[in-house]
This record gives structure tokens, C-alpha cells and sequence, in this order.
């Protein structure tokens, strides 16, 4: 255990981009007040377990993590989605499992952890304000980061607990968010990655309000930001990119910008599905038939859109006939990033009661055909950059070379670009004084697989 006189705090962040937002407001709020962080637990006063509600899969992992730390430092503080998430019975799962740890939270709740933190390591001091940067710790590269504009969620999709959890849409004025972009970008960020439970819904909550933004008011509304947005970043100067887009008629409105350059030409949007009545049994807020029109009009005014998607195979009361109907989808939408989950119960999810649930090996054996279609449709649309220059940022540098994304991937979750390195010393050495972590750089594409590009420095 830690014996120095600053008090030390372990952490642990699990789940996805918005929880990894929340890990680091609360790493903000305690480097602000005068902690610090260990890097392993005998060397901390006491463990945050920032944990994933989500899937059976990651309730499984953040148990884990839990019992993990209590194992090896003993004084363990739980948020996250887990935090708020209740078994059959009504009672709370991490207390129940884990009935020794000091204290647990639901997501979004940097303020709540910091009191249990207070009782349990009081800090130790008022420390000057120049201890933490304007735009807080962050756990990304120091090249790129996640702004998350809104929290919670106002859909009820059968398949998802998320606004039991996380609660309504509550989006965050427009000033505020600009606010932390701009610092954010006088750091150093050269990418924005726009992230919430639904982008498109964004200032619905707050009836688009009007905020200010330098002094102009302007409304808080997905098209205002990202306006907004590509006028802080510049054509050239840093990217942003969109998650989490629903396909609303908004959307029409932000294409523009990507046609022009502004801003990314890249959509994430969850279709989930296609068939009419498999997304009514969902409950989602978007027919596949109109899905097929919005992606026609999109590349109509962006023809080097990439649309990236997550879809589920599986679903309760899915036949034959509509699975066959969502890998029709896929031939005619032609996505080019796409993930699919086979159908996994979540406890407390309306889906749960639905007829018609299918055997395991059924719901696998679709996942696995689903993506035996994807990967073809992928490796083709991929394809159309070989011999083209992309502008690409570079992620890291090492033996092999460089490895870097382009406008079609985000960190993580989608492919990258391999920059392979001359043969020559002389010629290596030139090379590497050109390719810096967190620099853009032009490529020319002269190979791909079905996930990744390869290419030379142009």
C-alpha cells in the first residue's frame, strides 16, 4: 500500500468511448485536487472501477475487474453502468457480488465518486490551478480525443438498458462543448470524435436552445455544432469525425460539409437492422426501406462517404425469410465498415419477453453468414483507394513502419493504414524525420485486404 504523503488513487476504465469520457472527468477532478494516480494497485490508497453494463460479456469483465481489485488492494469504488444495474430480484449485482466495496455509483457521476473518495483518502491539499490543463486528463493519444456532447437516451430499443441506466437525453449547451474543443485543439488534438447516445437527438431535450458561442448565439442542434465545428477546426488544420448518428432527415444537413472537406466524409450509424418488422420488434426509430433511400441521397451529395453500422443477427421472432431480407440489405446498401453481435439477452431488456427467441447455434450461424456477406462487400469498397493519395494521420512508429488512419478510420474500431518504410538506411532515415505520432501525412494506396491499406509516403 501506498506510504507516500500524497494520497494515490488506482483506476480502471472499461466500456466504450462515453464511459471512457466519464473516466476522465473524474481523473480531471482528482489530479485537480492534488491526487494522483498508480499505476498498479499496492501502490494505491484505494481503486475506481469505471465499469461496462452492457452485454453478458462485459458485466462479466467488470465483475472481474472488481473482484480483481478488492483481491489485490482491498478498498475498491465502483461507477459505471454496472453501478446502476439490478438483478431479477431487484437488487443491486455489483453489491451483491461484491459486498466489500466501499461504495458504488451508476454512470455519469464524477461528483458522487469524488464525495465516497473524500470519506475513504481525503485530499490532501488546494493545489494551484496550472496542475491540470485547461481540457482536463485525458486517455486517448495526446492526438486525438472524444467529445461527448449529450448524455442519456430518450429511444426504449427493446435489445437495450442504456437509459436505465444513463437516463434521458440531457445534451450540453452548445458554448460548453465548443468550449472544451477549442482547448482541446490549442492542446494538440488533431482529431475530434464526436460521441454521445444518439448525435442526431442532440439539443432536443433543451428545444435547440440558443447558447453563445465567442459572443454569437447560436443554437444547440447537431447542425449548429458541427458548423460550428468545421469552423474551429479548418479545412486542413485538425478532423472531425461522427458517432452515433441516427438517421434522421437532419443528417441531410451536415452532408454538405463533408462534401466540401469540412468535416469527415464518415457516419456512424447504428441501422441495427433492416426488416420493418424485426426494427418494430426493436423498437427503433427507423424503417430499412427508408434507410435505403437516406444512404442513396447521402452518396449523392458525397459520393466518398463511409458509412460505418453495427447490426444484430438473431433477434427474437427473426425467420429465415427476414434474415434473408437484411443480407439483401447489405448487398444493396453497400456499407463499408460494419460489426455484427448475435443476439445476447440482457437482463432487464424488454426484448427478453418477446416470443420466438432462437437457439444459440442459430444465432451464430447467422452472425457468421451475415459477416461471410459483409466481408465481400467490405474487401470491394475498400478497394477504390488503391492508386489514390489519402491524407492520413499517423498513430505510431515503429520497425515496420507506420501505421496511421485516413478519413475512413476511426481509432479502434475500424482499419488503418500500414506506411511501409524504404529499404535503404540513408533513405529510412529521411523517411522517419518526415512521419511523426499525431502529424497527418500524404499516402499513396498501393495495396488493401478487406480491413486495412497499405501505402507509400507521397
Amino acid at each position: 500500500m501506498n506510504t507516500s504523503v500524497i494520497p494515490r488513487v488506482g483506476f480502471v476504465s472499461l466500456g466504450c468511448p462515453k464511459a471512457l469520457v466519464d473516466s476522465e472527468q473524474i481523473l480531471t477532478q482528482l489530479r485537480a485536487e492534488g491526487y494522483e494516480t498508480s499505476k498498479t494497485y499496492d501502490g494505491a490508497d484505494l481503486v475506481i472501477v469505471n465499469t461496462c453494463g452492457f452485454i453478458d460479456a462485459a458485466v462479466q469483465e467488470s465483475l472481474d475487474a472488481i473482484g480483481e481489485a478488492l483481491a489485490e488492494n482491498g478498498k475498491v469504488i465502483v461507477t459505471g453502468c454496472l453501478g446502476a444495474k439490478k438483478d431479477a430480484a431487484g437488487d443491486d449485482i455489483v453489491a451483491k457480488i461484491h459486498p466489500k466495496v466501499l461504495a458504488v455509483t451508476g454512470p455519469h457521476a464524477s461528483q458522487e465518486v469524488m464525495r465516497h473518495v473524500h470519506l475513504h483518502l481525503p485530499k490532501p491539499h488546494d493545489p494551484f490551478v496550472d496542475l491540470v490543463p485547461d481540457h482536463g486528463v485525458k486517455l486517448t493519444p495526446s492526438h486525438y480525443a472524444y467529445l461527448k456532447i449529450s448524455e442519456g437516451c430518450n429511444h426504449r430499443c427493446s435489445f437495450c438498458i442504456i437509459p436505465s441506466m444513463r437516463g434521458d437525453l440531457v445534451s450540453r449547451p452548445i458554448g460548453e462543448v465548443m468550449r472544451e474543443a477549442e482547448s482541446l485543439l490549442k492542446a494538440g488534438v488533431k482529431e475530434l470524435l464526436v460521441i454521445s447516445q444518439d448525435t442526431s437527438a442532440y439539443g432536443v431535450d433543451l428545444r435547440y436552445r440558443t447558447d453563445f458561442v465567442a459572443g454569437r448565439p447560436v443554437k444547440t442542434r447537431m447542425t449548429e455544432l458541427v458548423q460550428e465545428l468545421a469552423t474551429l477546426t479548418g479545412r486542413d488544420e485538425a478532423w472531425v469525425r461522427l458517432h452515433y448518428v441516427y438517421p434522421y432527415p437532419s443528417v441531410n444537413d451536415v452532408l454538405p460539409l463533408m462534401a466540401e472537406g469540412k468535416v469527415l466524409p464518415y457516419l456512424d450509424v447504428p441501422f441495427q437492422h433492416a426488416h420493418p418488422d424485426v426494427l418494430k420488434r426493436m423498437k427503433r426509430p427507423a424503417s430499412g426501406e427508408k434507410n435505403l433511400d437516406r444512404i442513396r441521397e447521402w452518396r449523392e451529395v458525397c459520393p466518398d462517404l463511409t458509412i460505418r453500422s453495427t447490426f444484430i443477427a438473431g433477434f427474437p421472432g427473426e425467420t429465415e425469410a427476414e434474415f434473408q431480407y437484411l443480407l439483401d440489405f447489405l448487398e444493396e446498401a453497400q456499407l463499408d465498415r460494419v460489426g455484427c453481435f448475435a443476439y445476447s439477452p440482457v437482463d432487464g431488456a424488454t426484448a427478453n419477453a418477446l416470443d420466438g427467441a432462437l437457439p444459440v447455434e442459430v444465432r451464430e450461424e447467422r452472425q457468421a453468414r451475415f459477416m461471410a456477406v459483409q466481408e465481400g462487400i467490405s474487401a470491394r469498397r475498400i478497394r477504390r483507394h488503391v492508386g489514390k493519395l489519402q491524407r492520413v494521420l499517423i498513430d505510431d512508429v515503429n520497425a515496420e513502419g507506420g501505421v496511421a488512419r485516413s478519413f475512413a478510420d476511426a481509432p479502434e474500431i475500424d482499419g488503418n493504414v500500414f506506411i511501409q518504410p524504404p529499404t535503404s538506411a540513408s533513405a529510412r532515415l529521411a523517411w522517419r524525420q518526415k512521419i511523426k505520432v499525431g502529424s497527418f501525412a500524404t499516402v499513396r494506396i498501393t495495396g488493401a485486404d478487406g480491413h486495412d491499406l497499405w501505402g507509400d509516403l507521397a
